[in-house]
């Protein structure tokens, strides 16, 4: 007995020794990729010109509060998104979930490569005195589920809208009709893959670990994906009249960032905007977000991509630099108080991935103990 704790407190040793290695290796390329974010800002707020750039915010000015009072919309609606994924006997306060987002969201945004593998899971490890962690993050999964969904038809429609409507350099003509063509596959792919309850992540990983392919991580990750698609499927079975409700909730999130570039614009631009080309601006930022979410910010590469559209639209290159500079400031915003919600609860900024991390682990590996809605 005693030699058996001694083994399960050395491998415990040994796994967070790991960890902090892995930690320590990827740190370096976060750097990195933050440096290279910054050269980019700096070659595009030149090309724009620095004296628009601060011209276009000097007009926004106190505007700037109705900016952030459309992004609170944002925050608000993705929150009862998560709550209503909850099911009973499970109940999270709004309050909670709004803060928990928060945080999670300034992960994302300030650590670099938080947001590949921290960001989203810690939100679930902040509620987990609230509920418990599983069923924080089987919510979490079916919501993301559901804004997936939402992101993948509004890059489409975005997208169809742009292609239709201007004439491109073929660079951008390309990556447009790539991202529809991917929308168009995986949009309806991944409806049936919910409607027809397709194991696809537990028997991919099986089929993996058979083949010989990093096995004994395929095997211990096997039963957890198996979880997840219970819980994911188990939610669909027994909630489909809460499915139009979650999804109107994601498109009035994609609705709002239309309203708020289309707001941004009418004060920064001296060619008045529309509706049409706000969206367009707005499904395009959702492509950079889904392609550049491991850079802090999307330092460098929203200004890249929206300078560069914001031309193809007809508004100057400086303007669409100002409206990503206005974005990352909406950003900064939200990240302070998120930042500010985790020193107030003292959370530590340094620790929080690993703990999110090592908890995520500790709950997925006991499936079988894991309590349900039902």
């Amino acid at each position: 007995m005693w030699y058996r704790t001694s083994m399960q407190n050395t491998d415990s040793i040994s796994h967070s020794r790991k960890k902090r290695i892995s930690n320590r290796n990827l740190a370096p390329v976060g750097i990195i990729f933050a440096l290279l974010g910054l050269l980019l800002f700096g070659y595009f707020v030149r090309k724009a010109g620095l004296a628009e750039i601060i011209a276009g915010i000097g007009r926004l000015g106190a505007a700037f509060v109705l900016i952030l009072a459309i992004s609170t919309i944002r925050q608000i609606v993705r929150s009862i998104a998560w709550i209503k994924c909850f099911e009973p006997p499970f109940r999270l306060r709004f309050r909670d979930a709004f803060a928990a987002r928060i945080m999670g969201d300034a992960l994302g945004n300030i650590v670099p490569l938080a947001s590949v593998a921290i960001s989203e899971p810690s939100k679930a490890v902040f509620v987990k005195d609230r509920v418990p962690l599983m069923v924080g993050l089987s919510a979490l999964a079916v919501e993301n589920i559901f804004y997936g969904l939402s992101v993948a038809i509004f890059i489409f429609s975005g997208t169809a809208t742009l292609l239709l409507s201007f004439p491109l350099p073929k660079s951008l003509r390309y990556a447009s009709l790539g991202a529809f063509a991917a929308t168009l596959v995986i949009t309806p792919l991944v409806y049936l893959l919910i409607r027809r309850q397709w194991k696809f992540l537990s028997n991919t990983l099986s089929l993996l670990g058979n083949r010989g392919l990093a096995r004994n991580w395929m095997r211990r990750m096997t039963p957890r994906a198996e979880t997840l698609e219970q819980r994911i499927y188990g939610f669909y079975e027994r909630n489909q009249a809460s499915f139009i409700s979650i999804f109107a909730l994601e498109l009035v999130f994609h609705l709002a960032g239309v309203f708020e570039i289309y707001a941004t614009l009418t004060y920064i631009s001296p060619i008045a905007p529309t509706l049409m080309t706000a969206f367009i601006l707005e499904s395009v930022n959702r492509i950079i977000n889904v392609l550049f979410k491991f850079v802090p910010l999307r330092t460098g590469v929203d200004e890249a991509g929206t300078g560069l559209l914001s031309k193809v639209l007809g508004f100057t290159t400086a303007t669409g630099v100002t409206l990503a500079i206005v974005r990352k400031g909406r950003d900064i915003f939200w990240s302070a108080i998120g930042v500010a919600l985790l020193l107030y609860k003292g959370i530590s900024l340094r620790h929080v991935g690993e703990d999110a991390a090592e908890s995520v682990k500790e709950a997925s590996s006991t499936p079988k103990t894991v309590v349900t809605g039902e």
